[in-house]
């Protein structure tokens, strides 16, 4: 495994603490690639000494991303690179979509998979009749052999014919397309909450582990609602990333 020596700059005029420029200056150089998988830092008091920072400082700033679950420290062997975050931009691609284009070779489990009746709520979110016929399906989806994601959608039957298979195979977006379904805009609302226990056994998780939540109601060109998804994140492997601007 090869070992980094970090170009890290700090700022000691900042407000920002010392241990967070350096844990946030690391983080971008992991989640960039610019530190891969596998790659060994430098010892704690070099860096520490390198930096001009106390060996305290440096090591706060390690454990920090050893929480995060970036890092990891073993007696003897060092500080290793452990995985990327993936970190997402907040727009209407599909995260099937986003993990293949960032090379992170996405894959699916797919739970559950049936056809029901729309209730009076749901029917109202995707605009059909009360009863109208929807697939409601569970999956679970990795990156790079990792579960990262507990995502459950329905989709209106009389959009597309959809099997299991197809969900393990392709991304739900890619399936869109191939049937001439053109998203256009979405409506999403972000949140976070503890895992129950079932669901930190499929994702790799301790038992009350904090999970982001999204829910997403999207829509084509024609205006129909196409899908309303209920997705769970790792939060320890996953964030998105929101661009704002003000007037």
């Amino acid at each position: 495994m090869n070992q980094a020596a970090l170009p890290i700059q700090v700022d000691r005029s900042s407000p920002v603490p010392l241990y967070f420029q350096v844990a946030q200056h690391l983080e971008h150089m992991i989640e960039s690639g610019e530190l891969p998988m596998g790659t060994r830092l430098e010892n704690e008091t070099d860096l520490a000494g390198r930096l001009g920072l106390s060996r305290p400082t440096m090591r706060r700033a390690i454990e920090y991303l050893v929480g995060r679950g970036l890092l990891i420290r073993k007696r003897g062997i060092g500080t290793h690179v452990v995985q990327a975050k993936v970190t997402r931009q907040v727009e209407l691609t599909s995260l099937y979509d986003d993990l293949a284009k960032t090379g992170r070779a996405p894959a699916t489990k797919v739970t559950s998979f049936r056809t029901e009746a729309a209730d009076e709520a749901l029917a109202a979110t995707l605009g059909i009749a009360a009863s109208s016929p929807v697939y409601v399906f569970e999956r679970l989806r990795y990156a790079s052999d990792e579960p990262l994601a507990l995502m459950r959608n329905h989709v209106p039957e009389y959009l597309l014919r959809l099997t299991a298979a197809d969900l393990e195979t392709q991304g739900l977006y890619n399936l869109f397309r191939a049937n001439g379904v053109t998203m256009r805009i979405a409506r999403q609302a972000i949140g976070a909450r503890a895992a129950t226990p079932a669901e930190a056994r499929a994702l790799g998780e301790k038992r009350g582990a904090p999970l982001l939540t999204m829910e997403r109601s999207a829509y084509d060109e024609q205006g129909r609602a196409v899908e309303h998804g209920h997705h769970l994140y790792r939060a320890s492997r996953y964030s998105f990333d929101l661009t704002l601007t003000g007037w």
